[in-house]
């Protein structure tokens, strides 16, 4: 029998009786770490994108970006801003040096690779870098 979001048989998540007893402080800091995780970070980061190669040039180029957004977000964004469709390629890259994935998060790329307080993000039309 499957259970169904919201029925009465789902209780809140609390930790195993076998947690409390061993390592409780442990099981209690890692809770709360993962709350910590769990909240979406506001600050905003300034993102500059540059074109590489026969990529057209945006008229504004600096924009600033929720730092938890996913790097996907910065693709779409950006892709909205070049009137790109699904299909035409786009190639993004961070400092003219690798190309980030999806999933990574803008804060920790800015964290990573800031320099002078932007995120620099090249695209290009073509592949460019590894």
């Amino acid at each position: 029998m499957a259970l169904v979001p919201g029925s009465p048989e789902i209780q809140a998540r609390s930790m195993p009786p076998w947690a409390a007893q061993e390592g409780g402080e442990n099981v209690t800091e890692a809770l709360q770490a993962l709350d910590t995780y769990k909240k979406k970070d506001p600050s905003k980061v300034v993102v500059r994108f540059k074109a590489v190669g026969n990529a057209p040039i945006m008229k504004q180029n600096f924009y600033k970006i929720t730092a938890s957004n996913r790097f996907q977000a910065v693709i779409q964004f950006l892709r909205k801003e070049l009137a790109w469709k699904v299909g035409d390629p786009l190639f993004t890259y961070i400092n003219l040096a690798f190309s980030p994935a999806p999933d990574d998060t803008v804060s920790n790329l800015y964290k990573s690779f800031a320099t002078d307080g932007h995120l620099i993000v090249n695209y290009s039309t073509t592949a460019a870098w590894g």
